[in-house]
């Protein structure tokens, strides 16, 4: 799909006009340097009413001055993907409310995904070794002290107030290196404060230089519960890139491990959202269930949490003989344990108090920060990518999109218990017509993608992951971008939890359910 060009002058009006047209969903906002043809972005819409989807694209008129309106106010996940693009590019979002970098220090010399960026600049070595450590790290406390003093103006306290908390970036209810800095008046949050990057490893950088087959290595160091379906994604891009189709064999497996691998996901979901509560039985229960699941990955793949399954134009082995028995099995083993999970924790008194009403996304919020997967279905959004845009198998099974309408937490969690059900199901319809054939096709040796623009997105196991590539006809990308799943749940956090109490973030953060390294990257 080739987006349309706007002119700057007319961009702000134009997409005024393509969110009253019923354009509600930004499915991806992708910062671009088109070298001599100057900087910009392009923005990936959907009408979730028809399912149409187009792309806008606007370039800057200065290279040296980079300004383009922001969108935020229109679609709400706009504010982070902004910042992640004044991060990185150095792009200015007029009227944004709140210009500072999303992953890199305050203090980071240059923006890394400019084409005229120098590497050598990054920590400054220069400033380094002509001042002290305290000069070096001041620009960073000056911005954390303006930061702070934001936040006690929410509160109206005096500034220096014990109202000011940090939770995270290394505290187990953020499930990883994230950082939330709560503005509290008493027990009750007024404003919070998302700070990301602790392990921003800058993959989409790291692709420009290599080639299609190395970049397949980083997907499942994005959301690892999510790789099969990550690299589902990057390849089916490049299958669709390049003219390639897989063998109707390998559309079998990949779904089938697609559906093994959501499984596994939500089991590890449920663990720790169990355990978040307290309740330390449940989260023995799905590691112990989740376990058999990482037996069958292990003996098809050579991985349990790290899986380099895909390839382009198929799969790296083929499945083993007992393949289809070992599958069945564990299916029918793990439909008897969902009333377990159930008895224990789901219909638990405690359970039901601390999540039933409470982090409630509306509908309209939940399209708007553009929060897909099971969050984004339990607030009444159908949007799985599995039946919005059909790919592999999904078109050619049977399955329930589930869909709840509470939006709270509760909610949240029961989408991913009747999931399971629904993948177990999937499973069940394709394991035993697995067809003969070759698991793989060939592949020239060193792969280049004509010149263009491409995109392909699946259902991962949090919501839509997608991938963006501008080929110029070379063997690594112009540009790579991959949608992460996790970056629009924490968009929405600050309208979730406002007025909410200090306890309810850790339930709230647990039902949303993101994975750290896919909101870094």
């Amino acid at each position: 799909m080739n987006p349309t060009f706007i002119d700057i002058k007319e961009f702000r009006q134009h997409m005024e006009n393509l969110r009253r047209k019923g354009m509600d969903f930004l499915r991806d906002l992708i910062g671009m340097d088109w070298g001599d043809e100057g900087l910009g972005a392009i923005y990936a819409l959907e009408n979730t009413a028809t399912g149409e989807n187009i792309q806008v694209a606007i370039r800057c008129e200065s290279r040296d001055n980079a300004h383009i309106p922001t969108v935020c106010d229109i679609w709400s996940v706009a504010e982070l993907y902004e910042r992640e693009i004044y991060d990185f590019y150095g792009i200015i979002f007029d009227h944004h409310p709140d210009m500072r970098r999303l992953y890199l220090r305050n203090d980071w010399v240059g923006h890394p995904l400019r084409k005229d960026y120098d590497e050598s600049e990054a920590l400054n070595p220069i400033r380094m070794e002509n001042e002290s450590p305290e000069d070096v790290q001041r620009p960073y406390e000056i911005a954390e002290e303006a930061q702070l003093k934001e936040l006690a103006k929410q509160t109206n306290k005096i500034h220096g107030d014990q109202y000011i908390i940090n939770i995270g970036p290394q505290h187990p209810a953020t499930h990883g290196v994230l950082r939330f800095r709560l503005a509290l008046d008493g027990e009750e949050i007024r404003k919070i404060d998302i700070h990301c990057g602790y392990i921003h490893r800058g993959i989409e950088k790291m692709s420009e230089k290599l080639t299609y087959p190395q970049i397949l290595a980083l997907t499942d160091r994005l959301d690892y519960l999510s790789a099969h379906q990550n690299r589902h994604a990057l390849c089916m891009c490049i299958e669709k890139a390049i003219g390639i189709e897989v063998t109707e064999r390998t559309q079998y497996i990949r779904t089938i491990m697609d559906e093994l691998q959501r499984i596994d996901s939500h089991l590890l979901f449920l663990s720790c959202a169990a355990m978040d509560l307290g309740a330390i039985t449940t989260f023995i229960y799905g590691f112990r269930d989740r376990e058999k699941i990482l037996d069958i990955f292990e003996e098809v793949t050579g991985g349990r949490l790290i899986q380099n399954y895909n390839v382009i134009g198929g799969v790296q082995a083929d499945i083993t003989p007992d393949f289809a028995h070992k599958v069945k099995e564990y299916c029918k083993y793990q439909k008897g344990k969902i009333k377990e999970y159930n008895d224990v924790f789901t219909n638990n008194i405690i359970t039901q108090k601390r999540m039933i009403g409470v982090g409630v996304l509306t509908r309209e919020d939940a399209i708007s920060y553009g929060c897909t997967g099971g969050s984004g279905r339990a607030s009444g959004w159908a949007c799985d990518v599995r039946k919005r845009h059909p790919y592999a198998l999904y078109d050619k099974v049977d399955f329930k999109e589930i869909i709840y309408n509470n939006g709270d937490c509760y909610d949240r969690f029961l989408v991913r218990i009747d999931e399971i059900k629904e993948s177990i199901h999937i499973i069940e319809q394709l394991i035993d017509n697995i067809p003969e054939g070759d698991y793989k096709v060939k592949t020239k040796p060193i792969i280049r993608i004509p010149e263009g623009r491409y995109s392909a997105a699946v259902e991962g196991s949090r919501g839509e992951f997608g991938v963006f590539i501008e080929s110029r006809g070379e063997k690594s990308p112009y540009r790579l971008k991959f949608r992460p799943m996790g970056l629009p749940l924490i968009a929405a956090m600050h309208k979730i939890l406002k007025g909410a109490k200090v306890a309810d973030l850790i339930a709230i953060g647990a039902t949303l359910d993101y994975v750290i390294p896919d909101i870094d990257r």
